[in-house]
């Protein structure tokens, strides 16, 4: 009886334009806080309101801290807002256990690039989400990862937006790939991830050091002695430096550990200005 009433109401808003993702949802069997299940994992989905059938599909990806929960994500107001007024979906990913395997964590429990090109593969598929208008975000441990999904091929995404997470120790020597569009965004007043990193686990386990992180990328590019062009932006104090290709992108703010949308949506205009997608306003 349960599945019926759904159905129902479903199909409800759909014909009555009352659910402005309606169709998807209903089509696909996924989205808001029905999760789209993958062999290894599964993701959550927002379809923006403003969307027109035939125009490409834009994604933004977040990647939820440790122990955290996609579906929390999905709920956030502010992520659903965002996605809507720039007309694109917000795909909460899941973690095995609330965590992410990059290749220096505690524990490695999933094949993440092969889960990840599965989630874009996936999206492609379902949703018509377009992989080249992409953007992978991620807070604290879902920084971690997005640091080292960049690195480790750089174009399976259109760009990068950790926040509070970079490489832990020992770090790569360097990144087998072009560099990133990466707009990374951290609080001077962070003591969970720290700018200079942390030890964990008793001494097991060492975060890396934000700033050395960026030295990885500038040192292949021949940046390391490039003076950054330096300006703000809002509450933002920014270091930028330009490879031949991509963007490193440093912005500090004199808060903690913490996340916000305008973060992400700040960092989506910037590479969507760079890469021809929406136009300076």
């Amino acid at each position: 009886m349960k599945t019926f009433l759904f159905g129902a109401l479903a199909l409800s808003l759909v014909s009555s334009g009352g659910l402005g993702t309606g169709t998807a949802f209903a089509s696909e069997g996924c989205g808001e806080e029905m999760p789209c299940e993958l062999e290894n994992g599964e993701y959550y989905i927002h379809l923006p309101e403003t969307h027109k059938a035939g125009e490409p599909l834009g994604a933004i990806f977040y990647l939820h801290g440790h122990r955290g929960k996609a579906v929390n994500a999905i709920r956030n107001k502010s992520f659903q807002k965002m996605a809507d007024e720039l007309g694109v979906a917000f795909v909460a990913v899941q973690g095995v256990n609330g965590t992410w395997s990059f290749p220096t964590a505690p524990r490695n429990l999933r094949d993440e690039t092969v889960f990840f090109e599965d989630v874009l593969e996936d999206l492609s598929g379902r949703f018509g989400v377009d992989r080249a208008r992409t953007l992978l975000s991620g807070f604290s441990s879902g920084g971690f990862m997005t640091w080292y999904l960049a690195c480790e091929k750089a174009d399976r995404f259109g760009g990068y937006a950790p926040i509070a997470g970079a490489f832990w120790e020992p770090l790569p020597q360097e990144c087998p790939s072009e560099p990133p569009y990466l707009f990374h965004v951290h609080g001077t007043a962070d003591t969970v991830v720290p700018l200079e990193g942390r030890w964990l686990g008793g001494g097991q386990w060492k975060q890396g050091d934000v700033f050395e992180s960026f030295d990885i990328w500038r040192r292949q590019n021949d940046l390391a002695d490039t003076e950054p062009q330096t300006f703000t932006d809002g509450k933002l104090s920014c270091e930028r430096w330009q490879p031949a290709t991509g963007l490193l992108e440093l912005c500090l703010h004199d808060g903690g550990h913490s996340v916000e949308a305008g973060f992400i949506r700040r960092a989506w205009t910037k590479l969507g200005e760079m890469k021809g997608w929406t136009q300076k306003g």
